[in-house]
């Protein structure tokens, strides 16, 4: 457990004097050592915000910082611990286990006036019984936790442990504050990459940005194997940046966030109608693994949700989506998702659908439940017959338009509302006709009656 423990103010500074510290990686050496250096994350650390002031004060209690990878996470923690000159103990949640943990928790009691940090990296890998270890001490002050997840903690933090932390959520570096990182990097002769006397044009700085995808740990990961391939004293440009650029890989994880965020937003982009992000957000979850056939349920279901009447073979073109995916794979069933993509993106849109059914749904839950009137029940046995099930129908196509009048609830309700888009403003105007007609004949029903 010794090897995890780290005074405050161990960090990068003293680390770089360390023989052999130069032999770490850049993005190690480059990490901040005050709040003053962290970039990227102005709306936690910057002026007036919740996070500086607290730190200043040394009066804060538990944090989980929630982000993608290379946004600074385990900086921050660092940053903090250097700041309130606490003692730093850092876990990895994979690697450790209950009994290391019990033992720092019991030294943390036994020490509390060195005011103990314990950072769990990945601490949604820890499972509820391993997070609920955690609880006496965090509640006691014993420990102030700082949790790091790429995963979003309302899902993998336990409730009790989440409501006594403060949660910050961290953003992708900006591609501007990466290349301002990197250009420090290349010139700062005591943590970055100055002694090799390399130099860079201003666009293999903002190149190396834009494919780091807001990972500034990537970035500089590239950065220094670009200044270690080049003889000393050379000078890096674009042509050289091409080579990490052929390789990229799109950051996606399927499974968790990020596969909810851009299906939201592919499906958000087709509900207006704007056919270019659809087919960015549809194609970005492809590179990144998506499987087709997820996708390809989700415009069926939007087809149905967002396009409705409007425009019915939208169903018919996803579900035949649907099916090539099934059939053809990948990756020529990109072919017949791009096309599903820009049909529904296309279409013109109506909730009609959508509104109905929960209209019918809260009718059913808030008002009494109607029974089936008995000129619309079964009849096909003696029995029903004899039950008076079927009698006074009036068959539909004895009657013209197909229209008989008669009423087919016990207490008539309107759920569905037309919209007047697309196909269906003819729908709309169908139905129109149909209640005049309706109300004619029951209108000539009651004189007939008198």
């Amino acid at each position: 457990m010794s090897a995890n423990i780290e005074q405050a103010g161990f960090f990068e500074a003293e680390q770089d004097s360390v023989p052999g510290s130069a032999a770490r990686p850049l993005a190690v050496r480059m990490r901040p050592r005050d709040l003053s250096e962290i970039i990227g994350q102005d709306h936690i650390v910057g002026e007036d915000c919740l996070l500086p002031r607290l730190i200043q004060a040394d009066n804060f209690g538990s944090v989980i910082f929630y982000g993608p990878p290379g946004c600074g996470k385990t900086s921050m923690a660092e940053v903090i611990a250097a700041e309130t000159q606490s003692k730093f103990v850092r876990i990895n949640a994979v690697l450790s286990n209950v009994a290391e943990v019990r033992d720092i928790l019991r030294m943390a009691r036994y020490e509390p006036d060195k005011r103990t940090i314990l950072f769990i990296d990945e601490i949604h890998r820890f499972n509820k019984s391993q997070q609920d270890l955690l609880l006496p001490d965090v509640e006691a002050g014993n420990i102030r936790l700082i949790g790091a997840t790429t995963h979003n903690p309302g899902f993998y933090v336990n409730p009790p442990l989440l409501s006594r932390s403060h949660l910050f959520r961290l953003e992708p570096v900006d591609v501007e504050s990466v290349a301002v990182v990197l250009e420090r990097a290349l010139g700062d002769s005591d943590r970055g990459l100055g002694s090799h006397r390399c130099t860079a044009d201003a666009e293999v700085f903002r190149a190396i940005s834009e494919f780091s995808g807001g990972d500034l740990r990537r970035a500089l990961n590239a950065m220094e194997t670009l200044v270690l391939s080049q003889p000393l004293g050379s000078h890096i440009d674009a042509a050289a940046v091409e080579v990490f650029a052929r390789e990229r890989q799109i950051r996606y994880d399927r499974d968790e966030d990020e596969h909810y965020d851009h299906a939201s937003a592919m499906i958000k982009s087709i509900r207006g109608s704007d056919p270019d992000a659809a087919l960015y957000w549809t194609f970005k979850m492809l590179q990144g693994g998506e499987d087709p056939r997820y996708i390809a349920r989700r415009l069926t279901i939007l087809a149905s949700e967002d396009i409705g009447l409007a425009n019915s073979h939208a169903l018919i073109v996803a579900t035949a989506a649907f099916d090539a995916c099934e059939k053809v794979g990948m990756p020529e069933c990109e072919y017949n998702l791009a096309h599903a993509v820009l049909f529904l993106a296309t279409s013109p849109k109506s909730n009609s659908v959508t509104r109905a059914m929960h209209a019918v749904k809260k009718s059913l839950r808030d008002e009494p439940v109607q029974s089936v009137p008995l000129w619309l029940r079964d009849a096909h046995t003696k029995t029903n017959q004899a039950l008076g099930h079927g009698k006074g129908y009036r068959y539909s196509h004895d009657y013209p338009s197909g229209i008989s009048g008669q009423e087919c609830m016990l207490d008539p309700q309107q759920f569905y509302v037309p919209g007047d888009a697309g196909a269906e403003s003819a729908v709309a105007q169908r139905l129109e006709s149909l209640k005049k007609l309706k109300a004619q004949i029951k209108q000539r029903e009651a004189s007939e009656s008198d």
